[in-house]
């Protein structure tokens, strides 16, 4: 198994717990408890009951997917009703015994023995100015659109601990007022959830673009991935999923089980992919360097060769041997390269050393055969023609004579001699035209066609001209001019020939 393998069966379980500790709680922070009711007032006498606290300041402690960030709700003040207003909901017997009032009918609430009247009905006020801090407070969250995960808890404590008639109080009015929170709660839960959901769904298509994407790359031709970028990216795509796994909004198991096992796949293919590449690599460029290891140790043979001509083109195959071979990777081509431009180097450096002191040795050849070219020049144009080539052969005898000029100089110095071979041999050529006896003949026989032509042509020029046809005088003249033409110039030929 490989790291990213290890690392990435060690990242799942993680997530997978977190995820399941989310989804056991509610998504929002827990909103504060409602206060605890106070237990019922002992029926016997009982000693004097200390005043309760005021209700704790709840704190939000749910765990799970992150939620929106609570508005902060500044804690109203604590409510206190008159005890003018409040006797108007209850009333207070001889014996300690408290009564609450609604719509005329009275309700026992508890005993308070041993206190006067007011205590009595002050002390069951409070109670009921405890609901309705709690349910003051409640709103606030509730126009602060505060998460409102256990809003409903706190309603029905609130109206649970009212139901039992514990208190004095307008209780019709309090009853009233939590059903309205009791709306504004469910409006407000209507509203988290659709903005959850919009929040799911925006999570959902990043995650599906993530696994998208890692899904093209795996799926692309290995041959033409460029696995540096690629790898790079594959990896940022990963530290992207971690990210959204550990700050994300929760998609549900299964979800995530299924982009991540897609997410996953994706990855060992691209991966299994790499490393089949760079094994096939691998395998390429030790074949590259096995042949052209073989190609470098024959042209370390050949280096101390002094078979010149033979050595420069075995060196000369060897080198298309080595252009037609595959490369190895870029250090093992270079450093191979080195060795087998070295081997070549010492021969055609040991060539070029040897060539340049036969080079000094022909020098004085130069100097001889630079004269001679002089004296062949001279005989252009030609004159005499047996003279000149009486001369020029006199000229080749020397010319071998002289022996071998250095490589440089050797084209030139021969291009210079056969030019004057050239015109020598082309007027040989010249005059044998002129004195061939066919030749000759075969052009005396044309002269002799070309005169009885023209005579007879002067014949129809005279006939027309008596008729005085005028399309017929041209037509004869212009084969006249065109006879007499052609006979002056067989005449200029015939000429040559004498």
């Amino acid at each position: 198994m490989t790291t990213s393998q290890q690392s990435d069966d060690n990242l799942q379980p993680a997530i997978v717990a977190e995820e399941q500790q989310n989804e056991a709680t509610p998504v929002e922070p827990a909103v504060e408890a409602a206060p605890e009711a106070q237990p019922e007032a002992p029926a016997a006498p009982v000693a004097p009951v200390p005043t309760p606290a005021a209700a704790a300041v709840p704190r939000p402690g749910a765990k799970g997917a992150p939620a929106k960030k609570a508005a902060a709700v500044q804690a109203p003040p604590t409510f206190t009703t008159p005890l003018e207003e409040a006797a108007k909901f209850g009333r207070v017997s001889e014996d300690g015994h408290v009564f609450l009032l609604i719509d005329g009918t009275e309700h026992p609430v508890g005993q308070y023995p041993d206190a006067t009247a007011d205590e009595a009905l002050a002390y069951f006020v409070r109670k009921h100015d405890e609901v309705v801090s709690a349910l003051l407070l409640l709103e606030q969250r509730v126009a602060a659109k505060a998460p409102s995960s256990d809003m409903n808890k706190t309603l029905d404590h609130l109206a649970a601990t009212v139901a039992e008639r514990a208190m004095v109080g307008d209780i019709a009015a309090l009853e009233a007022r939590i059903e309205t929170v009791r709306v504004a709660v469910a409006n407000l839960v209507a509203t988290e959830r659709k903005a959850n959901e919009e929040l799911r769904a925006t999570e959902l298509a990043a995650r599906e673009a993530i696994v998208n994407e890692a899904e093209e790359l795996a799926a692309l031709d290995p041959t033409t991935v460029q696995w540096k970028q690629g790898s790079n990216r594959m990896n940022d795509l990963f530290d992207a999923w971690k990210n959204a796994q550990k700050s994300g909004v929760r998609l549900g198991r299964s979800t995530e089980d299924a982009l991540w096992k897609r997410f996953r796949g994706a990855r060992t293919t691209f991966d299994r992919h790499r490393r089949a590449y760079f094994s096939q690599l691998d395998a390429t460029n030790a074949d590259a360097k096995r042949t052209k290891e073989a190609l470098i140790a024959r042209a370390e043979e050949l280096a101390q060769s002094t078979d010149w001509g033979a050595t420069a083109g075995e060196y000369r195959r060897l080198m298309d041997e080595w252009k037609s071979s595959k490369r190895a990777s870029r250090k093992d081509d270079d450093a191979l390269w080195a060795r087998f431009r070295a081997a070549q180097d010492v021969f055609f450096e040991a060539r070029q050393s040897a060539n340049a002191a036969i080079d000094e040795e022909y020098g004085a050849n130069l100097i001889v055969k630079e004269a001679l070219l002089v004296e062949a020049k001279a005989l252009l144009p030609i004159k005499d023609l047996a003279a000149t080539k009486k001369l020029l052969e006199s000229i080749r005898d020397r010319w071998e004579a002289a022996g071998k000029v250095p490589r440089a100089d050797m084209q030139r110095v021969e291009s210079s001699l056969r030019q004057v071979e050239d015109a020598v041999r082309s007027a040989e050529d010249d005059q044998w035209r002129r004195s061939n006896p066919e030749t000759k003949a075969r052009s005396n026989s044309m002269l002799t066609q070309l005169e009885d032509a023209i005579a007879g042509l002067e014949d129809d020029l005279s006939k027309a001209q008596a008729k005085g046809v005028e399309s017929k005088i041209r037509s004869a003249q212009e084969a006249l001019d065109a006879r007499r033409l052609w006979l002056e110039t067989l005449q200029k030929s015939a000429a040559d020939f004498q």
